[in-house]
């Protein structure tokens, strides 16, 4: 029973994590609305979460003197440059109505998985205290 709650705890946070990092991204983007030659950056959620639950490795530090990979990216998280919708004069890539659009979504997302732990919590609470 605590391999399936831990399971499903595991599922949830990775997702969060991707979530969070997603957003993160996104607001980058808009924040470099006006850049010149920035382009928008967003990742592939679904991949990005069968990466992360498939155990997906990183790059192994062999030595002390290896400097780390991180790039503050949770595992599994792959990091593409979005298609350009609209040119610019200044090679930004940035659509803001795309950027709102995704960071809203996103949002929605975040909170919906929010809610699925706070429920899977509040059922283990109520199977516990049923015993």
């Amino acid at each position: 029973m605590i391999n399936r709650i831990d399971s499903e705890l595991g599922f949830h946070q990775r997702a969060l994590s991707l979530r969070a990092y997603r957003q993160e991204v996104l607001a980058s983007n808009i924040a470099n609305a006006d850049t010149p030659h920035y382009k928008a950056r967003d990742i592939d959620f679904k991949a990005s979460l069968q990466g992360a639950m498939g155990g997906q490795l990183g790059l192994v530090r062999t030595a002390a003197g290896h400097l780390s990979a991180g790039n503050g990216a949770p595992a599994g998280a792959s990091l593409k440059y979005r298609g350009e919708t609209q040119s610019s004069v200044d090679g930004n890539t940035v659509d803001m109505d795309v950027e709102r659009a995704a960071f809203a979504e996103n949002a929605v997302q975040y909170e919906a998985g929010i809610t699925f732990i706070n429920q899977l919590l509040r059922q283990v609470q109520s199977a516990l205290q049923s015993q």
